[in-house]
């Protein structure tokens, strides 16, 4: 069996991975800014279960926990990079202070855990990083284009990782979730900036209000997620990218189909430039 570093494993799918992870007889090093949220989470205390406190914004508590993780396991063969949040706002809307803080966690967290978690797998020459993005890190839409943003750059650090990596046996996976069941569309999941200029009220207004009203009413069953998670970490060839959701699905194609189509007209222009 082995040993997963998850983060943001106190809560939605974060905690659903490791409790599936856990149910197959790995064990977990689950982190989370308050390791007491873990706990809770998991009252029965598995003896495959570590929790620990790891804000992915502090470099040190990473490390922290890495080094405690190995002490206790000697290992480490998934890295799940689950932590982060919403961002509900136009982009002239959303202030710079909302998207930096995203921004440190969603991209700046993947990076601190890598970096705190990759010299393991590489000295081991084997491993699985799974970073849980979103089907919005491959096609955004109005009023959530930063946190689209955010998810975008996990997509191309993975891609990158992905080359880099292969030679020393580790593999990479993109999660993209759609819609699930999770506490995603709350608000200890989601912050959500004034709809402060009334010009964008058509173009970011009706999504700021389907995820009102979507939030509790996702169609993915979190669960279900999990387990196709840990199922993709046994298979023989794991995809770089693997989509979750028949919601994730249709987008997917929609936008691979829309920029094939764009491609396709304007490619006379594109090859226009060469000498």
């Amino acid at each position: 069996m082995g040993i997963w570093f998850v983060t943001g494993a106190s809560r939605g799918l974060g905690a659903e991975i490791t409790r599936e992870a856990l149910d197959r007889g790995h064990s977990v090093i689950a982190t989370a800014r308050d390791a007491a949220a873990v706990r809770k989470a998991f009252p029965h205390g598995p003896d495959g279960l570590l929790a620990v406190i790891a804000d992915v914004t502090d470099p040190a508590q990473l490390a922290a926990a890495v080094e405690t993780g190995l002490a206790r396991f000697g290992r480490i063969d998934v890295v799940v990079n689950n932590a982060g949040y919403g961002l509900v706002g136009a982009i002239e809307e959303t202030s710079d202070a909302a998207a930096r803080a995203l921004f440190d966690v969603n991209v700046f967290g993947v990076l601190n855990t890598l970096r705190a978690t990759l010299p393991t797998l590489r000295a081991q020459r084997s491993g699985h990083v799974l970073n849980i993005g979103s089907v919005g890190g491959f096609a955004t839409a109005p009023a959530i284009g930063l946190y689209g943003a955010s998810k975008f750059a996990v997509e191309g650090i993975s891609e990158a990782l992905h080359g880099e990596l292969a030679p020393l046996g580790v593999r990479v996976t993109i999660v993209e979730p759609g819609g699930f069941r999770t506490d995603f569309l709350g608000g200890s999941s989601l912050r959500v900036e004034p709809a402060a200029i009334a010009d964008y009220a058509a173009g970011a207004g009706p999504v700021r209000e389907a995820l009102a009203r979507v939030d509790g009413r996702q169609p993915g069953d979190p669960a279900k997620a999990a387990r196709a998670v840990v199922d993709v970490t046994e298979a023989a060839e794991p995809p770089l990218r693997l989509q979750l959701g028949a919601d994730a699905v249709e987008r997917v194609e929609a936008k691979l189909d829309h920029v094939r189509s764009e491609l396709d007209r304007w490619r006379h222009v594109a090859l226009s430039t060469a000498v």
